[in-house]
């Protein structure tokens, strides 16, 4: 003995380490899938779950679903409360529709038209200097507003609303 304590460890302890320890890849060449595959932040985002750019739209139509709900049911309560007065029920509904927040809708909106080329690696169109229509149809979305309100729920009390 050189007067040096000696390490004892039991079995349990040497069995903890090499679980703890991957020696698998020690001293091995990488894979050429390994070497050929670039590493980068963007392809580390990409890789973990869905893109932004669809739990934005996802959002967005939970968003339009909610307000579509909520304006249904207060459209159909102030009819009931106008009892056929049409001229009172379209004054009314238009004030409400006026007043009507859609904020949060509208900021996803603004995000998703400002994001979504780039999320999407969108191409440009050197012509017209815009990106280029997926489907024949823009990736910008229209914010909502008192107009939207009034067009799914017209103020007359004739037409029933969705």
């Amino acid at each position: 003995m050189s007067g040096q304590p000696t390490e004892q460890r039991s079995p349990i302890e040497d069995r903890l380490r090499r679980s703890l320890e991957d020696e698998s890849g020690v001293g091995k060449p990488l894979s050429r899938r390994a070497r050929q595959t670039r590493r980068t932040v963007e392809a580390y985002l990409r890789a973990g779950g869905i893109p932004r750019y669809m739990e934005r739209l996802r959002d967005i139509d939970a968003e339009l679903s909610l307000h579509t709900f909520r304006l249904q049911r207060a459209y159909r309560a102030l009819q009931a409360m106008c009892r056929g007065d049409a001229e009172e029920f379209a004054r009314r509904w238009r004030a409400r529709a006026s007043a009507w927040r859609l904020d949060r809708v509208n900021e996803l909106i603004r995000e998703h038209n400002m994001w979504y080329p780039a999320e999407t690696r969108l191409p440009m169109d050197p012509r017209t200097g815009d990106y280029i229509r997926r489907g024949g149809r823009s990736y910008r979305r229209d914010e909502v507003g008192p107009d939207w309100i009034l067009e799914h729920f017209p103020p007359s009390l004739r037409r029933s609303a969705q």
